[in-house]
């Protein structure tokens, strides 16, 4: 069982031994495998790792959202709403009503790439408006149309939006990266959720727009006190907007724990190598950078035993055998590793 996020509140959001499996005709994609971790209300947890380590699935798996041939194989994902039921989304049908009312507007995405989630032929202001009033409709508050753009409006100039009057009547294709990504966001937030899963956000834009990007999105979280999910592969971006940390590998989560506790003491070799693998300013000149050892294998090959056991320069005989369980390491940190715990074998 991983350790608790710090926090006095029960979680907002639980995710319990979670399988994500698709069947294809070569064979079985196990795209996650067991992965467990916290969230509670108010906190923003980060998800590192490296691409096609299941980061996204899960995430999507979370809202329901796995494509086909893609299915939740296992585990729990308990959520606890507004009202403080819990509610196993894994149970809920992903076309139901009730995943349709949590999904937008109680448990928000921002997508990684924001041109490919507007359509190119309505008006970025007209998809919001749509959302916004047709969960006003679920909940049982209907809005007019004039109510909702308002909101738009107000909305885009929540989030930075130069003359929102007129950026509301833009298509998608007519607004720069960053307005795009501004303008998701925007509709994100559109329902006020308790739980926003921001995948990847600043990886399509330059580096001044994602600086202001994360500025907005610490803003909003203080000024809402939403809950946030940060996927990346960015240790920087994780160091800068994180207060917990999962760190995951071939659908596993190797650690886990603060973020202080996991950039100063890390206790999982993957995460050692990924900690070594950012550039520092201080390094020598025209000397080759830090790199993990391998590749990530294909997922019709995956290694027996610990996942990253293959890669790892502190591998043992068990580690080609057995699978570790993640188990507490330290106060509030976990890790699946051998080193740690000599004898739990998953």
């Amino acid at each position: 069982m991983p350790p608790t996020p710090i926090a006095t509140d029960p979680p907002l959001l639980s995710v319990r031994d979670l399988r994500v499996t698709f069947a294809l005709d070569e064979g079985t994609v196990r795209a996650v495998d067991g992965t467990s971790f916290d969230v509670a209300p108010g906190q923003v947890v980060g998800i590192v790792g490296e691409s096609g380590c299941g980061k996204s699935v899960t995430m999507r798996a979370v809202l329901q959202l796995v494509d086909r041939p893609g299915r939740i194989a296992s585990g729990t994902i308990l959520y606890r709403d507004s009202h403080g039921a819990e509610i196993d989304l894994t149970r809920l049908p992903p076309r139901g009503p009730r995943m349709r009312a949590i999904r937008g507007a109680e448990i928000a995405l921002i997508p990684q790439e924001p041109m490919a989630a507007f359509s190119p032929v309505h008006t970025v202001g007209a998809q919001i408006i749509e959302a916004i009033r047709l969960h006003a409709t679920q909940s049982g508050r209907p809005v007019s149309r004039a109510e909702a753009r308002d909101t738009t409006i107000a909305l885009f100039r929540d989030v930075g939006i130069s003359i929102p009057e007129q950026r509301v009547d833009a298509y998608s294709w007519q607004l720069s990266g960053g307005l795009r990504q501004r303008a998701m966001i925007a509709m994100a937030l559109s329902c006020r959720p308790r739980l926003l899963i921001a995948d990847e956000p600043t990886t399509a834009i330059d580096v001044t727009t994602q600086a202001q990007v994360l500025e907005l999105l610490r803003d909003l979280r203080a000024k809402y006190n939403t809950a946030i999910i940060f996927i990346t592969h960015d240790l920087g971006v994780i160091a800068q907007m994180t207060s917990y940390v999962v760190v995951m590998y071939l659908g596993r989560v190797m650690e886990q724990g603060p973020v202080d506790q996991i950039f100063h003491n890390p206790q999982h070799p993957y995460t050692r190598a990924l900690l070594r693998s950012i550039p520092s300013l201080y390094g020598e000149t025209r000397t080759a950078l830090p790199v993990i050892a391998g590749s990530l294998p294909h997922p019709f090959n995956r290694p027996a035993g610990c996942p990253f056991h293959p890669r790892c320069p502190d591998a043992m005989e068990v580690c080609a055998t057995a699978t570790p369980k993640l188990l507490p390491v330290a106060d509030n940190q976990a890790a699946a590793c051998f080193l740690h715990h000599a004898e739990a074998e998953a």
